[in-house]
């Protein structure tokens, strides 16, 4: 199972972005997929994450500007960040979180991160 993550660049503030995050391989279902983010000199911090059934959960500091949703026919969760703020200059991760296969179970998979840069 792989999480290629895409949507990320330069935008200024008060601006807006979509990230996207598709998981590919033979899945039957992905419990929790998810977004956090690691800004320059700090640890990684959770944005964002979404349940199969919608249940969405936010940290603090995006409430009312960052949505996310998903695709649960195409394994694919989207971020939509809108006003965005200097502060939210990071890399960004896509996560996804109990994923079942016809044979596997897995925890817990990471994407590589893309780069969203808020600056005027």
């Amino acid at each position: 199972v792989q999480l290629q993550a895409s949507g990320g660049g330069l935008v200024q503030p008060g601006g807006s972005l979509r990230l996207s995050c598709a998981a590919s391989g033979n899945i039957f279902s992905i419990n929790t997929m998810g977004w956090y983010r690691q800004a320059p000199g700090k640890q990684r911090e959770f944005v964002a994450a979404i349940t199969s059934g919608g249940s969405t959960n936010y940290a603090d500091s995006v409430k009312g500007r960052f949505t996310i949703s998903r695709d649960n026919a195409k394994n694919t969760v989207y971020l939509q960040m809108n006003m965005l703020k200097p502060e939210d200059t990071a890399v960004y991760y896509c996560n996804a979180a109990g994923i079942s296969g016809p044979y596997y179970f897995i925890d817990d998979v990471w994407g590589q991160g893309t780069q969203v840069t808020v600056s005027s």
